[in-house]
C-alpha cells in the first residue's frame, strides 16, 4: 500500500503551509482546488476527520497552529467562529486552546510529536506551559542547524524526525536523544530546506509537494517508517504522478 502522496495547493508545493496532519485529525486551509482536498480525503477520511478551516482569516493554517493527538494550539488571532468550528470538528478528547504569543506563527516555532515538542528558544514561558498541558508533551528549547525556527526546519513524528540538511551529526544525536526517535537530515521539493513547509506526515501517511524527488521520498519513507509492503519510492512517485496528472495538465 502506498503511504506517501504528492500534492500541491494551487501552484504551491509548500503543502505544509496549507495543512496540518496528526494521528487524530487533519486540518486543511480553505480555498484550494478540489484536487488538493481529494488527495487528503482519499487517504485519510476513513481513519481521521479532515477539517477545512481558516485561522485568523488566513489559509496558511499549517504555519499558524501546532498540534498532536492530544491537543491543538491556535494563535490568539483565531476568531471565535474558527475556534468553535475546529472544536466541533475534532474528536472530543482533543483539547483546543488559543494562546497569546508574540511568535504567532506557531507552526514555524514549534515541532512536536505525541510525546515531545521542540520549541523556539524565545517562546513565552506561559506558551510553553500551555503546550505541555494541551499537547501532553515535554518541551525542549533548541535550534536546528543554528535556525531558531524549529517548526520550519524539522518534521517530527513518533517514528522519526527529518531535519535541515546542514544539521551536524552531533546535533542530530542530541535531537535523537531528546525525541527518542531516529533523526536524519534531508530535503523536500527538490532541495528545499524548509521541511515543515513541504511535508506533512503522521505515523502512517505522508504528503509532500509534487516537486519532491524519488530520492527525497526514499529518505522520508525510511525515517518515518512508511514503507508498506516494501514498495519502492519510484513506484510511489509514479502513483503520485498518475493520481495528480489532471492537476498538472
Amino acid at each position: 500500500t502506498q503511504s506517501t502522496w504528492g500534492t500541491r495547493f494551487e501552484n504551491s508545493d509548500d503543502i505544509g503551509v496549507f495543512s496540518k496532519l496528526t494521528n487524530k485529525y487533519c486540518l486543511v486551509g480553505m480555498g484550494a482546488s478540489n484536487n488538493f482536498y481529494s488527495v487528503f480525503e482519499q487517504e485519510l477520511r476513513e481513519h481521521i476527520p479532515v477539517v477545512y478551516t481558516s485561522i485568523a482569516g488566513c489559509r496558511i493554517i499549517g504555519r499558524l497552529c501546532v498540534g498532536n493527538k492530544n491537543g491543538i494550539i491556535l494563535p490568539t488571532t483565531t476568531t471565535d467562529q474558527e475556534l468553535a468550528h475546529v472544536r466541533n470538528s475534532l474528536p472530543d478528547d482533543v483539547k483546543v486552546q488559543r494562546v497569546e504569543e508574540r511568535l504567532s506563527a506557531l507552526g514555524n516555532v514549534i515541532a512536536a510529536n505525541d510525546h515531545v515538542a521542540l520549541i523556539h528558544t524565545e517562546l513565552d514561558k506561559e506558551t510553553e506551559q500551555i503546550i505541555q498541558d494541551t499537547m501532553g508533551v515535554e518541551t525542549f528549547r533548541t535550534t536546528i542547524a543554528g535556525n531558531a525556527l524549529v517548526g520550519s526546519y524539522s518534521v517530527v513524528t513518533n517514528q522519526g524526525a527529518l531535519v535541515h540538511p546542514k544539521t551536524t551529526t552531533t546535533d542530530m544525536d542530541e535531537l535523537s536523544s531528546i525525541l527518542q526517535v531516529p533523526v536524519v537530515a534531508g530535503t523536500v521539493n527538490r532541495g528545499s530546506e524548509v521541511l515543515g513547509a513541504g511535508l506533512v506526515v503522521n505515523d502512517w501517511a505522508a504528503f509532500c509537494g509534487l516537486n519532491t524527488t524519488s530520492t527525497e521520498i526514499s529518505v522520508i519513507e525510511g525515517i518515518f517508517k512508511l514503507r508498506g509492503g516494501g514498495q519502492s519510492a519510484a513506484g510511489v512517485l509514479s502513483g503520485i504522478r498518475d493520481s495528480l496528472v489532471d492537476e498538472l495538465a
